[in-house]
């Protein structure tokens, strides 16, 4: 039996649970390496994966005797066995926020199960924790984004579209090795920088613009994310000075990112510089991430989520001046004993490219 699988099993038995559902794919991928529909099952002695006939083949391929796991297609599967499965299972645990009701309803009538128990983001909170494996896949998209920054320094020019520019991005990710994307990627300029969301246009690059970009790629599944802020041609007084006071806050947060710290104290740090400074963080200054780009925990103003060890999260203080620009600096941050370890290596100082 594989160790996550191992795992599970023991924390349920610890929360006086016999078996439990696992609905949510991201957990299921985590767990044990399936990409297809269906659910796992974990019962009293045997572990299930109910699929369909379009992915029994695949999983099986997939799977080890050493993972043991038993492929059921549900096509196949009679009334009588599906009820077999949770027999002399009193408490079954269940993934209660990502199940909506009506399937709940059919876990209940098709299951015939007594009692449906929430497990509260069980699997959830323990991804927060990222092995060996994990750290050296984020740390791969980490570097192929990183690569792929120093090659949009050169690639941008004056007239390009922010959605050229975009295109840019996911084609180098693919050439050099990534799975994709990890989220849409963000190109702003000018006046559209000071959306912190912003979707990427038709607007051209000119002389002058600030240009936020926030871009991430996937590798084996696991994600990167890394904001820069750069500069054409020049750099105005008032945005050099707000950009100074993120990237400040932004250095000064990765020291404090380490082993027993309050994720909400971080986060009232940069808020009260800001306001001092007469700025608002008007949103969370970082979220952890891996198989999804946002995991929990997150950090904002009341997450009382005590960093650990190994935990990866991003650190991106931003301050937006509507209708005319705005910085963000983020970086992909591994949790250490004593400091932040950036996994996101990128240059952070002002930048000022020609665009010619």
């Amino acid at each position: 039996m594989n160790e996550k699988i191992r795992w599970l099993r023991n924390k349920i038995k610890s929360l006086n649970l016999d078996a439990m559902i696992v609905s949510n794919p991201i957990n299921i991928k985590y767990l044990t390496g399936i990409e297809a529909e269906g659910i796992l099952i974990l019962a009293r002695k045997e572990n299930f994966f109910i699929t369909d006939g379009r992915y029994v083949e695949s999983v099986n391929s997939l799977l080890t005797i050493e993972d043991e796991i038993i492929v059921e297609n549900i096509q196949s599967l009679s009334k009588e066995d599906g009820e077999n499965i949770f027999l002399f299972c009193e408490n079954v645990g269940f993934e209660e926020n990502y199940v909506t009701y009506a399937k709940y309803k059919e876990y209940m009538y098709k299951y015939k199960i007594n009692n449906l128990v929430e497990t509260e983001m069980l699997i959830e909170k323990q991804r927060a924790i990222k092995d060996n494996e994990e750290i050296n896949y984020i740390t791969k998209a980490c570097n192929i984004t990183d690569d792929c920054f120093e090659y949009l320094l050169n690639y941008i020019k004056i007239g390009m579209t922010e959605k050229q520019i975009a295109g840019a991005v996911e084609r180098f990710f693919r050439i050099n090795g990534a799975d994709g994307l990890a989220f849409d990627t963000i190109v702003a300029s000018g006046s559209n920088s000071s959306m912190p969301h912003a979707i990427p246009t038709d607007k051209k690059i000119e002389f002058g613009d600030v240009i936020t970009i926030d871009m991430g790629c996937k590798y084996k599944g696991y994600c990167s994310d890394m904001t820069r802020t750069i500069f054409v041609g020049e750099i105005k007084e008032e945005v050099k000075t707000i950009y100074n006071l993120v990237l400040k806050n932004q250095k000064q947060t990765l020291k404090e990112m380490r082993e027993g710290i309050v994720c909400k104290n971080i986060t009232k740090m940069v808020v009260n510089d800001f306001e001092i400074n007469g700025y608002d963080l008007i949103h969370g200054l970082g979220h952890s991430l891996g198989l999804e780009i946002h995991e929990i925990p997150n950090l904002g103003t009341k997450s009382e989520v005590i960093l650990k060890p190994n935990m990866i999260i991003t650190d991106e203080p931003g301050i937006y001046i509507a209708g005319k620009f705005g910085i963000r600096i983020e970086d992909t941050v591994i949790i250490g004993k004593s400091t932040g370890i950036p996994l996101t290596k990128s240059n952070k100082e002002i930048t000022i490219i020609k665009g010619e």
